[in-house]
Formats: C-alpha cells, structure tokens, sequence
C-alpha cells in the first residue's frame, strides 16, 4: 500500500551528503538487497531534481548511481516513446491538409511475415490512426499498436531522427513480441494510406532499410550462461542482444525532457511538433487504463500501476488523483525499466527518475523465469516512494507552478 510517511532520517543527515545517497540509504529492504548485488542486478538509476526560477523556468540536477551509456540492456516496451514522438513528428513535417494524429488510415501488407490493418474496432471511429495506435501504446503497452507505428517510420527514417535529434546510442531494429520477424524481415515494412472520408490525401509504399551497423560503442551485449531457442531447446552460451534494441537511460531521460520540458533543451534536441501534440502526448503517457473510454480496460487485467512501476509497482491499489506519472515502462528477458516524471499537485512536488533492472537469477534468458514480481516491482515502487518523499521535504526556493499540466486532467477521463 502507497502511504506518505515522513521519514526522519532525511531531517538528520548533513546538507553535504549527495541526495541520492540520502536517499537509498534507509530505503528498505528490497533496495539494499539489490545495492548489495550491483553487479548481479545490472542496476543504473539516474535522479533529477527540478528547480524552478522566479519566472518557473525549469532547471536541472542530476545525480546517478552506475548510469553508463554503453552498457547494454534491454530496454523493451520504453522504445515505443521515441517510436511515437518521431511518428507525430514526421506527420507534422509532411505538412498535408487533413492529415494529422487522427486521420483515418489502413495499412496493407506485401510479403508475409506481415500482416493488414484496415479497421479498428477499439476506436471510436472504427479505424486505425496514428494517434489512436499512441493511445493503446501508453496506456496498455499494446506491442501490435507500437509495431505499426514502427512500420509507418522505418528503420532508415527512426535512426536518421534520432541522430538529428542528438540521440546517438538509440537502436530500434525490430517489432516487438513478433518472433516470426527475422531481422531481414524487419528491414521491411508496410505501406500505408491515409484518407480523409473516403478520399486519398496520402500514401507510402513498402520500404525496405539499409542494413543497420553500430557506429556507437556499446558494450556487455553477450550475456548470461544460456537461453531457450525458438524449439525451447536450452542452448548453453551466452544470448546475444547485439541485434537487438538499445535505448539507454540518458537518452530516455532526454527525451522525456524534450516532450515534458522543451524549451529547456538545445533547439536540435527538441522535436518538431504542434502544441496541441505536446498536450496530447503528455496526457496520454499518464493517463491511466480506467480512464480510457475508447477501448474500455477490463481494470483487473490492466490495474493503477500496470504501467506505473514507481511508486506503486507492487500495489493494485488505485493512485491518488492528485498524482501523476508521466512515463513509458518496459519489462522483457529479465529486464525492468522505468523513466518518468512525478507530479504531485496537491504538495507541489516533481521530479525525474530513471532505473534499471535484471532480474533473472538462473541467466537463463527467454525461459520466462525472471522475479518481476518478487524483485524487479518491489524495487522500483520502493525506490520511487524514497525519492518521493525525500522529495516532499526538500526546500525549494521557488514552488512549482503546474497548473498547464494539471487542465489536462479536469475529469480525469480521456
């Protein structure tokens, strides 16, 4: 159960102390068992504070524990937040009468693996759309709904972005949840159409990527002592990431910033977006599944906290209306993520948080024998709520004011 505690042993530590190791200091059980084992966990966490001026200009302090931009992990399901940003961006930029985030479009497939999208029965206009396909990936992680948008961008076009954007470590090779993919098969992708009423405005053809090469050093992408192939047969060597996915934390963290803060970042960070695609992404990535009306969630599937490992991972319970959680998690082969920025409007209160997290005892990978629940949700609820309420205490020469964030929300509703 979420509760807010005061925790004494804030007020007692002296002011030279770096917060975070204020912080994990006292922050319970879960987490010094996991510090204890550094190494073991793979941990990174990354904290920033957020100070604002007279003028609630937002200014930044980051403080890190083992946070290293060249060390592999598997970042899962938080890719689908670039994916979405640079698909809104790049609808933007073509810059077409009627076509925006809620244009009617159908996706025809050329070649097997892949597969047609031309309706869709969960939004409330009975078809796909970029916006709606956002909508499902924020609120459920739907993985097929972050696969299409992947297949509008391309492996050519997501990489080309992000290196324009200053996100120079950041792969995205491949569908999520689509083993019937081979990497080649990932090179390839959809067409698409897009229609206002039943009139053409748009088309893209199947295209196929370039074959993607590393031009970064990453490192540690060989790992564990075994894996299941496709046949469930255990193969005794390490599992190879190299072609998999990377989205390391100091990326995440900026483009967080970027959609939650962006004037605060050098104009090539900040992507090319309608004011109106601000708000809408920032509400989508905290809203929360009870709040959907188009699809309604079965609640006892898809809880408070089902995408919201900070602070309350380990409970079912609802979360406090006053807080929200922007953020995109990610869980696969053992590996837990979360990156998110914490308001609480009731107290004032707002910060950035980014950890990381393996837990996979045996090392053996794709057997689905991972401590998600015993080890990985306890930690970072526990680490959230530590930061929390350290936060609640700490003085602030000026309060927030979020009131721009908090009319997203009137009534709590989508």
């Amino acid at each position: 159960m979420f509760r807010f505690i005061i925790l004494p042993w804030i007020c007692l530590v002296t002011s030279c102390a770096r917060p975070l190791d204020i912080i994990l200091k006292d922050a319970g059980p879960i987490v010094e068992r996991v510090l204890a084992s550094p190494e073991e966990y793979e941990i990174q966490i990354v904290y920033v504070q957020v100070h604002r001026d007279k003028s609630n200009q937002p200014h930044f302090k980051e403080y890190r524990l083992r946070e290293d931009p060249e060390q592999y992990f598997y970042p899962a399901s938080t890719v689908k937040l670039p994916v979405a940003v640079l698909a809104l961006e790049k609808l933007h930029e073509f810059n077409i009468a009627g076509l925006d985030r809620n244009t009617r479009m159908r996706i025809d497939s050329v070649r097997a693996p892949q597969t047609a999208l031309l309706i869709d029965s969960t939004s409330e206009s009975g078809f796909p759309s970029i916006g709606h396909l956002i909508h499902q990936i924020f609120l459920v992680s739907d993985n097929n709904a972050h696969n299409r948008l992947y297949e509008f961008m391309g492996q050519d076009e997501l990489h080309a972005q992000l290196r324009e954007h200053g996100l120079r470590k950041t792969r995205i090779l491949h569908r999520l949840s689509a083993p019937q993919f081979s990497p080649q098969d990932n090179r390839y992708t959809n067409p698409f159409s897009f229609y206002q009423a039943d009139t053409l405005i748009f088309q893209q053809p199947e295209r196929v990527a370039t074959e993607y090469k590393d031009d970064v050093s990453i490192t540690n992408q060989q790992k564990g002592i075994g894996y299941l192939d496709g046949n469930e047969n255990l193969i005794k060597q390490p599992f190879d990431f190299s072609k998999r996915n990377f989205y390391p934390l100091n990326e995440q963290i900026q483009v967080l910033k970027a959609i939650m803060f962006p004037q605060s970042l050098p104009e090539e960070a900040q992507f090319c977006l309608r004011p109106e695609d601000y708000s809408f992404l920032q509400k989508e990535m905290s809203l929360l599944p009870r709040e959907s009306r188009y699809p309604v969630y079965d609640t006892a599937v898809y809880y408070d906290s089902y995408g919201k490992f900070f602070l309350f991972g380990d409970s079912k319970e609802v979360i406090p209306s006053h807080i929200r959680i922007f953020n995109k998690v990610g869980w696969a082969y053992g590996y837990m993520t979360d990156c998110a920025y914490i308001v609480d409007f009731e107290n004032g209160v707002e910060f950035i948080l980014a950890a990381t997290i393996l837990v996979n005892e045996d090392q053996i990978f794709n057997d689905e024998h991972y401590e998600f629940e015993t080890v990985g949700l306890p930690f970072l609820a526990e680490l959230g709520r530590a930061v929390y309420h350290y936060e609640l205490q700490r003085p602030r020469k000026y309060k927030p004011d979020l009131s721009k964030l908090q009319i997203l929300f009137p009534g709590n509703v989508n």
